[in-house]
C-alpha cells in the first residue's frame, strides 16, 4: 500500500503562509522547513509508525533559540541585556511592542509550523493504522504527539491571548479560521489531555526504551493542570497534580545547582525538556540549543577555548535583592552568574555578602564584567569543565527543562490555598518540599502569597512563569519595576505583522 507523502503539500502550505525570518542570525537555527521527504511511504511496514512520532519530536526539540526569550523577557525576574542589535527585544522587556519585530514573528511562524507538523504526522499514523499497524499503539502515538502540541500551544495563547486553533495537517486553514478566546483554548487543550492520558505511558522519560525521554500520562496531566490553573478551575488543577504526586514517578533532585548542569538531563524531577546531544564526542555530528543568547559576553573559563555568549538574558536586581532578603543561597548560586560590575550594584546595601556571591563559579569560570548586562543567567550556563573535550560552543550538550516537579508541587500547593482540595498532600507539604531541597526553613500555615514568592525564588528565568503568574494574580504593580510602566493593554504581544498581512483573522487589533 502506496500512498503519496501529504508533508510535501504542507511543507508548501507553510512557505506560503509564514515569510522566512528577516534575521541576520537565521542560519544559526536551519528551519525544520528545509527538510525534504520522501515521496512515497509504504504504510504496510507496521514497524515504521514509529517515523512519525520521531519526526514530530525532532520538531519540537528544534525550538528556534530566539523564542524561549521571547516568551519569558518581560517578568521581574528578568532583564533583556541593552546595547545590542535586538533593540525590540530590549523594549519587550518594557512593554513597548513592535508588531513588526522579527522574533515576534519567529515565535508564531515555528509554533505553528511544528503544530501543523504535528497534525500532519498524525494523519500519517492513521494511515499506518488503516494498513494494519497496532491500533493501540497508534492511539499511544497520537497521544504523544497532541501532548507536544498542546505544550506549544499553551505557549502561543499567553503570549497573545486570543489565537487559532489548527485542527487538521492543512496549513491552508489558517485563512479561513476563526479565532479562538484564550480561554477557548485553554479548554480545548484540557479536553486535548483528557483524550491522550489514557493513551500513554506511565513510566518516567528516563526510563522509556522505545522514545528516551518522550512524554508520558503525567506530562500531559502537568499541561492539563498548566491550561486549568489559567482558567481559575483549582479543583481540576488539584486532581491533576495529585495523580502525579501519587504516582511516585518523579522526585525532587537534591542538588539543586547541578539540576541545570549535565546531572539535569533526564534527571528524575524533569517532566518534560528538549534533548541535545553531542554523542560524547569533541567532533562531528552535535545536536545543541544555541545558548549563547543567555551567556556572559566577556568570561574566562576554567577550560580554555570554551566560546562567551552574547548578553541578552540578564536576571533582574530585583530578583537578587528579593533571593538576598530571604537567605537564599543554592538556588541565588545557581540562577545568577555574577560580574564585579554587577556585585558593585547592591554591595553597599548588604556589606556581608555570601561566598559564592562572586564573579567566579564553583567551577571556577570567571564571568568579566562586560557592557551589555552586569549578570548573566546561572540556569542557562554549563561550566566549561563539563563541555565535552573538543565541543566549543556556550553550553553544547546542556538540555533545555521546559517543566519540571517543582512546579507540579508548587501549583498543587496553589490549587490547594484557592480552594481545591487534594488527595496527595497538603500545600505545607508541597511548599516544604521544594524549601528543603533549597535549604530554607519549613513553614506552616502556607499562604498565597508564600506561594507566590516560592515560585518566584524557585522558577525564575524559566519560560517566563512568573511574569503569566503575575497576570494570573493580578500583580500588576510588580512589573512597575526600575522605570517600567505596565498596564493591562500590554498583557498580550500584538499579533505579528507578517501574520497581520496573511491571515484575515488576526487584522482585529
Amino acid at each position: 500500500m502506496k500512498i503519496f507523502n501529504k508533508y510535501s503539500l504542507s511543507i508548501s502550505l507553510l512557505a506560503l503562509l509564514f515569510f522566512v525570518l528577516p534575521s541576520c542570525e537565521k542560519n544559526l537555527d536551519e528551519p525544520a522547513l528545509n527538510r525534504t521527504f520522501n515521496e512515497e511511504i509504504d504504510y504496510s511496514i507496521s514497524d515504521n509508525m514509529i517515523l512519525p512520532l520521531i519526526g514530530t519530536y525532532a520538531d519540537f526539540y528544534t525550538r528556534g533559540w530566539e523564542t524561549i526569550p521571547l516568551i519569558a523577557v518581560r517578568g521581574d525576574d528578568v532583564n533583556a541585556g541593552g546595547l545590542g542589535d535586538q533593540q525590540p527585544f530590549s523594549d519587550t522587556d518594557q512593554f513597548i511592542y513592535d508588531q513588526a519585530y522579527w522574533m515576534y514573528n519567529s515565535l508564531w511562524q515555528l509554533n505553528y509550523s511544528d503544530l501543523y507538523r504535528g497534525k500532519t504526522a498524525i494523519e500519517q499514523i492513521e494511515l499506518y493504522r488503516e494498513a494494519g499497524a497496532p491500533s493501540a499503539l497508534a492511539d499511544q502515538y497520537i497521544a504523544e504527539i497532541n501532548t507536544l502540541n498542546a505544550f506549544l500551544l499553551f505557549h502561543v495563547a499567553r503570549v497573545w491571548g486570543d489565537i487559532l486553533i489548527p485542527n487538521t495537517g492543512d496549513p491552508a486553514d489558517l485563512l479561513v479560521a476563526k479565532l479562538s478566546t484564550k480561554d477557548e483554548v485553554m479548554q480545548y487543550i484540557s479536553d486535548q489531555m483528557d483524550e491522550a492520558i489514557p493513551n500513554l505511558s506511565t513510566v518516567h522519560p528516563a526510563d522509556r526504551t522505545d522514545v528516551p525521554g518522550g512524554v508520558n500520562r503525567y506530562t500531559a496531566l502537568t499541561i492539563k493542570a498548566m491550561a486549568e490553573q489559567e482558567l481559575g478551575n483549582y479543583q481540576a488543577v488539584a486532581a491533576a497534580t495529585s495523580e502525579i504526586i501519587n504516582s511516585g514517578v518523579y522526585e525532587l533532585e537534591p542538588d539543586f545547582y547541578e539540576l541545570f548542569k549535565l546531572k539535569g538531563k533526564l534527571n528524575r524531577e524533569n517532566i518534560l525538556e528538549l534533548q541535545y546531544s553531542d554523542y560524547g564526542q569533541g567532533s562531528g555530528d552535535a545536536n545543541f540549543h544555541l545558548y549563547a543568547f543567555y551567556g556572559p559576553q566577556n568570561w574566562e573559563p576554567a577550560v580554555a577555548g570554551v566560546g562567551a555568549g552574547w548578553g541578552f538574558f540578564e536576571p533582574s536586581l530585583k530578583f537578587i535583592r528579593f533571593m538576598l532578603d530571604r537567605g537564599e543561597a543554592v538556588r541565588l548560586e545557581t540562577s545568577v552568574l555574577f560580574t564585579d560590575r554587577g556585585i558593585a550594584e547592591f554591595q553597599d546595601e548588604y556589606p556581608n555578602l555570601p561566598d559564592f556571591v562572586s564573579n567566579t563559579t564553583r567551577d571556577g569560570d570567571v564571568i568579566e564584567d562586560y557592557a551589555r548586562a552586569k549578570f548573566a543567567s546561572g540556569k542557562h550556563y554549563l561550566p566549561s569543565n563539563q563541555v565535552t573535550p573538543g565541543r566549543t560552543g556556550y553550553g553544547n550538550n546542556k538540555n533545555y527543562t521546559c517543566i519540571r516537579y517543582a512546579e507540579v508541587l508548587l501549583m498543587h500547593a496553589e490549587a490547594i490555598l484557592q480552594g481545591a482540595s487534594s488527595s496527595a498532600i497538603s500545600a505545607d507539604e508541597a511548599v516544604n518540599l521544594v524549601r528543603a531541597r533549597a535549604g530554607m526553613p519549613a513553614i506552616t500555615g502556607v499562604t498565597l502569597q508564600n506561594v507566590v514568592d516560592e515560585k518566584f525564588a524557585e522558577l525564575a528565568m524559566e519560560w517566563g512563569v512568573r511574569y503569566y503568574d503575575l497576570i494570573r494574580w493580578q500583580k500588576y504593580d510588580e512589573l512597575n519595576y526600575d522605570g517600567r510602566t505596565f498596564t493591562t493593554d500590554k498583557i498580550y504581544l500584538p499579533y505579528p505583522q507578517n501574520q497581520v498581512d496573511q491571515l484575515p483573522a488576526l487584522d482585529i487589533r
